[in-house]
């Protein structure tokens, strides 16, 4: 089994995946035993083309993507003794050799004719928690305090290996650049959507339990700074000091947060009567008359 997602200099996308889980589950109903094999950039340690000896197999069955370019045309060539199909192909160009290499070609798409692309009928994947990403790379003002880089290395090093499904967000408005919000209720549409926010930014924090949304915060100043301090002031715990962020302290909280008991706390607080300093306001102003 290959595709796309075998190349050294390929890719995996979701719907090539999806595809190929379509073709497991058939084939595994049919009883056909069949490896797969992947590009070591995606998933190391599992069987390569390079480890596949082509005299273990009797076919070849590529899946997904467009039936094109020198890898496939090398793939003919290295297992020239196997029978080769493609099943749920784009097929650009049918005199091409990557297409003519095959001994039968199942398309999704070719010469005016079309069928649904496998990944439509593929097992339905588990869902997952959505967490929104807030990090921030500034705050010099923090100087020597200043923890941002590794916390942000560290932060993302472990939600790389998370269940999870992660979403970059940016506080930032701007109006011309369509990838974020122009306002913060287009933001704030986003955040109550979410499961959880992870975020060592004080608008991170304050923003996603205004949303009522359960928050993993990071403090990424030595000692404690504004992140530590909203904490303090909305009674949130899910605070981890930069200088202890580790994997371990970063999933105890994602567990608490996901739990009924982080969601409750989050919903709680967003209702919480604060103290706020802009009542203060108007009374200061006319001190200053």
């Amino acid at each position: 089994m290959t595709g796309w997602f075998s190349f050294l200099h390929g890719e995996a996308t979701a719907g090539d995946v999806l595809a190929l889980e379509r073709v497991r589950e058939v084939l595994g109903g049919a009883g056909l035993p069949h490896d797969v094999a992947w590009s070591p950039g995606f998933r190391p340690g599992a069987l390569s083309l390079e480890r596949a000896d082509p005299a273990s197999y009797s076919h070849l069955v590529f899946v997904c993507g467009p039936a094109h370019g020198w890898q496939i045309e090398q793939l003919h060539r290295r297992f020239a003794d196997c029978v080769r199909i493609a099943v749920g192909v784009s097929v650009v160009d049918p005199a091409s050799a990557a297409v003519r290499g095959f001994h039968r070609v199942l398309a999704r798409d070719a010469a005016g004719a079309a069928a649904p692309d496998l990944a439509a009928r593929a097992p339905v994947q588990e869902a997952v928690p959505v967490v929104g990403v807030i990090l921030t790379h500034g705050q010099h003002e923090y100087g020597g305090r200043r923890l941002h880089e590794a916390v942000a290395a560290a932060v993302t090093e472990w939600l790389a290996g998370a269940d999870c499904a992660r979403m970059e967000l940016e506080t930032r408005l701007d109006a011309r650049d369509w990838r974020l919000a122009s306002t913060p209720g287009q933001l704030e549409s986003v955040l109550r959507r979410l499961d959880v926010v992870v975020t060592d930014r004080l608008h991170g924090l304050v923003l996603a339990l205004r949303s009522g949304v359960p928050v993993v915060a990071v403090d990424p100043v030595a000692g404690g700074a504004k992140v530590s301090a909203q904490g303090r002031v909305w009674g949130w715990p899910a605070v981890v000091p930069g200088e202890h962020v580790s994997p371990a302290a970063l999933d105890r909280w994602l567990h608490w947060c996901l739990s009924a008991e982080g969601r409750d706390t989050a919903a709680a607080v967003a209702g919480s009567a604060l103290r706020d300093p802009a009542d203060a306001l108007p009374g200061a102003l006319h001190h200053e008359r």
